[in-house]
């Protein structure tokens, strides 16, 4: 929709132009999640469920 909206011709402009936008607000997003469970974690020393994202 956007593609066509902004009058691209290829959605591959579109994303390369607009795709690091959302890049932040996930990375917050994560981060923000992994604090909270890490907070409510207690003193276990179990590793984590999942492989830290970058």
């Amino acid at each position: 929709m956007i593609k066509e909206l902004l009058g691209h011709a290829h959605i591959g402009v579109t994303a390369g132009v607009y795709a690091h936008v959302r890049l932040r607000p996930q990375r917050q997003a994560i981060d923000t999640l992994g604090n909270a469970l890490r907070s409510t974690d207690g003193d276990h020393d179990d590793p984590p469920a999942a492989a830290v994202v970058r």
